[in-house]
């Protein structure tokens, strides 16, 4: 059976600015099919191969898969859609089969504009998709689709999902397939190195309000530190990767693992070979402070680190559990321990002001990160946060979902002026940085890899790649007021998607009713048995010494 694997052709100017990323989920997908015997399989990088809809089409044409499997976050939904109609044109008989983060919780409004799709994979794919394979293979298709744990897909006019599939409890057992790729693509810019992003835990135990992985992922697990390390080295004797990123929301979570990892990393001499960065949080830099010229030592040498907001209101709203302080001083440790440090920064809620937009510049100055990035407020549509806020939303054109396009629209401020006051603060940033800062310190290794980053952002900037600005026709601060950033104002909620959120509004709601009332109850049962003692000739004063007796006692 021959299977057809596709990665979208999305770019919206984000993080793709510092290189061509390889599309993990390839890998471990078709390791996992591999090992089952399924090996005839072959990827499409539209993406980085930056094809267009009718070269796709020819190659699945030529491929004549028996099934097209095509991935998706929210902002490429519509071309992942548009792939897997592509395919039910051009390879009528092919199962069409959609997985990611946007399908798992938006399958009914997927199917809805999409019916030609014959079945989402909703969470972690490798189980649920191999399932799914053995039945088309074995001609169970569509006959025992609703047996498979974790699928979504139409059944006339209804949209039938299955019970949810339980998570990957032995990761061991997925053998990522990195041959799959062709490496000579995937370059990471500051470096000029190969980059890879291997995947050393999968989920989170923090509940941050604007993000989704936690609610994708659902537990946190870890692999075997030694294991990952096998991986990252058969990476860089196999395909000569220089550089790597841990996929894992925040490998640093678990401590125990993380120094393990870096220690068998050092054991095997591999910071000679590679260096490395990874995303986490401020808390465990402030609780790791002692333990960084180790983590440097493994080869780590860039933190993109959680800040996300200059004043402690919006952390708090973000549930990031920070204080403003210790953002600025966890950044002044990585320094110390000579480990680069990029400051993320969430603008465009809507008390955001020019004010407001001018403080996260003065605090990324007077923090002093290496690299300081400014990302728009997205609420991803299965957030909590979105349902938080669902009436203020505006913008349903999913496409525009990037980080880097103003969905929401402050309330002192148009769309344009917010994009004119991030672009300010980029050009200040960055401008001072390239004069007094990048090409005057520190030496060697240090100065190529900023020098390396500031390289990336012009590319992208002459380019005018950087944040969409040329399709959306920004050309500086003469240009805030006319702006366009075409929404396609004809994309809506499906009426099947509303009745889900209804629905599940309505269940938290009524899960909301019941506490309450248990509460009011406790408090109603406590209140008769203080006033039956008092009728009893007792009072508060007793009352508090019997409760003390009583507790000494136990």
């Amino acid at each position: 059976m021959r299977i057809a694997l596709v990665h979208p052709n999305y770019h919206s100017g984000g993080a793709e600015i510092a290189g061509n990323w390889p599309p993990a989920w390839v890998a471990y997908l078709s390791g996992h099919l591999k090992d089952a015997g399924f090996t005839d399989i072959h990827f499409i990088d539209a993406m980085t191969d930056d094809l267009d809809d009718a070269e796709v089409r020819r190659r699945l044409a030529d491929l004549a898969p028996d099934v097209v499997g095509c991935t998706s976050i929210t902002p490429s939904i519509y071309k992942a859609e548009e792939i897997l109609k592509a395919a039910s044109e051009e390879c009528p008989n092919a199962v069409s089969v959609l997985g990611g983060v946007h399908a798992t919780f938006m399958y009914k409004q997927v199917l809805s504009e999409a019916p030609w799709i014959d079945v989402i994979v909703r969470g972690e794919g490798e189980e649920i998709f191999l399932e799914l394979i053995r039945a088309i293979s074995d001609g169970r298709w569509p006959a025992d689709r609703n047996k498979i744990k974790g699928l979504a897909f139409c059944d006339g006019d209804r949209i039938v999902a299955t019970q949810a599939a339980p998570t990957v409890k032995d990761l061991e057992a997925i053998n990522p397939d990195w041959n799959l790729l062709d490496w000579s693509k995937y370059i990471y810019v500051p470096l000029n190195e190969r980059v890879a992003i291997p995947n050393m835990a999968r989920g989170c135990p923090f509940t941050c309000s604007f993000c989704s992985q936690w609610k994708f992922w659902r537990d946190y697990r870890v692999r075997d530190p030694k294991k990952v390390v096998d991986e990252i080295e058969q990476l860089v004797r196999d395909h000569n990767v220089g550089f790597f990123i841990l996929a894992d929301e925040e490998p640093t979570i678990n401590r125990k693992k993380f120094i393990q990892f870096c220690e068998e990393l050092i054991a095997r001499g591999l910071p000679d070979k590679i260096k490395w960065g990874i995303n986490t949080r401020v808390t465990d830099i402030m609780r790791d402070r002692e333990l960084l010229p180790l983590y440097r030592k493994a080869g780590l040498v860039h933190v993109s680190l959680g800040t996300e907001a200059a004043a402690q209101l919006k952390l708090d709203r973000f549930n990031k559990e920070t204080k403003v302080a210790e953002n600025k001083e966890a950044i002044r440790l990585l320094r110390d321990a000579d480990i680069f440090v990029e400051a993320q920064f969430i603008v465009g809620l809507d008390n955001e002001t020019e004010e407001t937009l001018e403080e996260t510049y003065r605090m990324a100055w007077e923090w002093q990160p290496d690299l300081a990035n400014w990302s728009m407020y997205t609420p991803w549509p299965f957030s909590p946060l979105f349902q938080e806020i669902r009436d203020q939303v505006e913008v349903f054109d999913f496409s525009k979902y990037n980080f880097v396009t103003p969905i929401m629209r402050p309330k002192a401020l148009t769309r344009g002026r917010l994009l004119n006051g991030v672009m300010k603060n980029y050009r200040r940033f960055y401008m001072q940085k390239a004069l007094f800062h990048y090409p005057w310190r520190g030496t060697g290794f240090r100065r190529r890899y900023l020098l390396g980053c500031l390289k990336a952002f012009l590319k992208a900037g002459f380019a005018r790649t950087f944040y969409d600005l040329g399709k959306a026709g920004y050309w500086g601060p003469q240009t805030k007021d006319t702006v366009q950033f075409e929404f396609d104002e004809s994309r809506t909620i499906a009426e099947a998607q509303l009745e889900d959120w209804e629905a599940a509004a309505d269940r938290a709601a009524r899960a909301a009713e019941r506490r309450e009332a248990i509460r009011a109850q406790g408090k109603a049962r406590a209140a008769d048995r203080l006033a039956a003692v008092k009728a009893c000739g007792g009072g508060d004063q007793q009352m508090k010494e019997n409760a003390a007796s009583t507790h000494a006692v136990h």
